[in-house]
């Protein structure tokens, strides 16, 4: 039976560019030909706005599908993209599938934490439409309290946005050991799928060191791809829509569409394409270049 590929999307800090990545990974994959449901797990609810989904159009969230009140189904809304596909003359309409978030999230971890199994379950939750999505990306909270655990323990990845600053490198430690713990704990099928570099201006001096030190400390750990500052990224969740949509001819876009490819390639490569342990970080070229295949 086909299974999604999972990731989380994870940092403590905010202001680093995760939820964008998530709504445009999304919306990229999605250009890309892959059926894929992104999840609103930040009790401020910031995917559920960046994607202008109203109170109105929300029947159930994702608290209501953790907690068991609801199927995954009746709680996702369908969101289409402007951007259309065209296979040999065929136009083919794009959407993409979100699970919002509401503040419930926040009053109901209190409730989840006293549950069995309290970090399974939104695994057990999600795991009832693996088989009708090819990717189902977490927008986590920016913390590492039990939802975030629940988007780790239920993921096969878990990617890392980190704005190019110093503080960044700073958290960045902590982070990886909180994820480990989870990897030795809960989820022995974890990865690490990348380090994502955001919000970077070449012509900043600060951007570029922070830059060639994450290249220099976590090396292959970081992806290719960096997300560059760009005023397209910054308006478009004003307008409620991906980059793809509000601004297709911007760096915004190129930047996640080959972010989307290299993800997709990574992802497509076989599990040992990392062995990662703290402060050893090795990779098998041959096998990724043929990852990054399409």
């Amino acid at each position: 039976m086909h299974q999604s590929e999972t990731a989380a999307f994870l940092n403590q800090k905010g202001g680093v560019g995760k939820t964008t990545s998530v709504a445009n990974v999304g919306a990229g994959l999605t250009i890309l030909g892959k059926r894929v449901l992104i999840v609103d797990l930040d009790p401020q609810s910031h995917l559920t706005s960046f994607l202008a989904i109203e109170s109105h159009e929300i029947n159930k969230t994702i608290y209501d599908v953790i907690s068991g009140k609801a199927h995954p189904r009746e709680a996702i809304i369908t969101r289409p993209l402007r951007a259309r596909i065209s296979i040999e003359g065929n136009i083919s309409r794009l959407s993409l599938s979100v699970i919002p978030s509401s503040l419930d999230l926040e009053r109901g971890e209190i409730v989840l934490s006293n549950k069995v199994d309290r970090e399974y379950l939104l695994k057990k939750a999600i795991s009832r439409v693996s088989g009708d999505f090819d990717y189902i990306l977490f927008d986590c909270p920016p913390s590492l309290g039990l939802v975030s655990t629940n988007a780790l323990v239920a993921s096969k990845r878990v990617f890392i946005p980190l704005q190019t600053e110093h503080l960044a490198l700073k958290s960045l430690e902590n982070l990886i050991i909180r994820i480990e713990s989870v990897m030795t704990e809960l989820n022995t099928n974890l990865v690490i799928g990348g380090l994502i570099a955001t919000r970077f201006d070449g012509r900043k001096v600060l951007n570029r060191a922070v830059l060639e030190s994450l290249k220099e400390h976590y090396g292959a750990l970081l992806l290719d791809t960096v997300i560059r500052e760009n005023i397209a990224l910054a308006e478009s969740p004003r307008y409620g829509k991906d980059i793809f949509s509000h601004r297709p001819r911007s760096y915004g876009m190129e930047d996640y569409l080959n972010l989307s490819l290299e993800i997709m390639g990574r992802i497509a490569s076989a599990e040992s394409l990392f062995s990662v342990r703290r402060g050893v970080i090795t990779r098998d070229t041959d096998r990724y270049a043929a990852g990054l295949t399409l």
